[in-house]
């Protein structure tokens, strides 16, 4: 076969790209336990036999090998410093781009391999966004709420003309009013859903009757037709259960704690919520903060929180999978369009009221 220079080059960036990504694999492996550490090496394991595929074509000429692209070199080093569920989201996004599937010198045993890396990786990605599920959501929309509440309430405030010191104490108020509220606002909707779901569970004092059940009538059935199964499957279910008498293996009880441990704590939302709430509002009312005045304390406080946008933007597109730039901009846009909305109307109540 023909091996031009440009065919050797491309076929050395991919050996050591699957190098690369079965470093970041075992890297991950080593801040695991159990099943995703058998997992993370199942794919670092796959991941050298595709590259050995490409060691067998470049044969003689695979040379030194090449340095990687900076994403990657990126990723190793999110994997080998923190091992944490944003390296997840990464690697998944980086096999959605695999290139194999458009290249004649990949099999396409080698893109299909790429393609359900992405989706092993989604699932191990999930696990962990559940994990952080509640006091994650919490603090995004704490922080989100403080840039954007907090910016529109110093601007609009601002624009009716008033002095710079009853902007800033604005500032102040809204941020240890928003905070308080959002706190609270976090702990009752946090605890009211774990003593629904708590409410939901099985008694286990349930548990102790099940050796004085009528095997022939068989009522432990109807429990489990309750929670949704069909009658053929609640009946063959029941009967493993009675058959072991150990309800504490049924896999809808376990469905049901590990829902409720997805929820997180009422007192953690909370202080997440109440901080970080506290920290975005903070920002807007800086530059008031530190003296600043008229249309300078506006950009000021502007250009912070958009950063700050772009930044809480970023993280949320990174741990849904999504693109991190949409995100961001999604969030910039939402805040700066709210912002000039109530600045808009402070110039109106302020010429009014002139």
């Amino acid at each position: 076969m023909a091996r031009t220079p440009a065919d050797l080059r491309r076929w050395r960036r991919y050996l050591a790209a699957e190098r690369a990504e079965a470093s970041v694999y075992r890297e991950l492996a080593l801040r695991r336990q159990g099943q995703e550490r058998e997992i993370l090496l199942a794919l670092a394991d796959a991941e050298g036999r595709h590259e050995q595929h490409w060691v067998d074509l470049l044969g003689d000429d695979v040379g030194k090998p090449l340095p990687v692209d900076l994403r990657t070199r990126m990723l190793v080093w999110l994997a080998r410093t923190f091992g944490s569920v944003f390296v997840l989201a990464l690697v998944q996004r980086a096999e959605a781009r695999s290139p194999y599937e458009d290249d004649a010198d990949a099999t396409d045993a080698m893109a299909a391999d790429e393609r359900i890396h992405g989706e092993v990786v989604r699932g191990l990605a999930i696990r962990g966004r559940l994990r952080i599920s509640g006091t994650f959501r919490a603090a995004v929309f704490g922080a989100n709420d403080g840039l954007v509440s907090n910016l529109a309430l110093v601007l609009g405030i601002g624009a009716t003309g008033v002095p710079t010191a009853t902007v800033l104490f604005t500032g102040l108020a809204g941020l240890l009013a928003g905070a308080l509220s959002m706190g609270a606002g976090e702990y009752v909707s946090v605890r009211s859903q774990r003593e629904l779901i708590d409410a939901a569970k099985p008694d286990p004092s349930a548990r102790a009757v099940l050796p004085d059940l009528d095997v022939d009538a068989n009522e432990l059935a109807l429990v489990y037709r309750a929670r949704g199964m069909s009658e053929q499957d609640a009946a063959a279910h029941a009967a493993d259960v009675l058959a072991t008498l150990h309800l504490d293996a049924d896999p809808a009880v376990a469905d049901e704690e590990e829902e409720l441990d997805h929820v997180g704590t009422a007192w953690g939302a909370a202080i997440s919520s109440f901080c970080f709430f506290a920290s975005g509002a903070l920002i807007p009312v800086l530059p008031y903060l530190f003296g600043g005045e008229g249309v300078v304390a506006v950009v000021v406080a502007s250009v912070l929180v958009g950063l700050a946008l772009l930044l809480t933007g970023t993280v949320v597109g990174l741990l849904s999978g999504a693109s991190p730039l949409k995100r961001a901009l999604r969030q910039l846009a939402i805040g700066f369009g709210a912002a000039a909305v109530t600045y808009l109307l402070g110039l109106a109540f302020g010429a009014t009221l002139g």
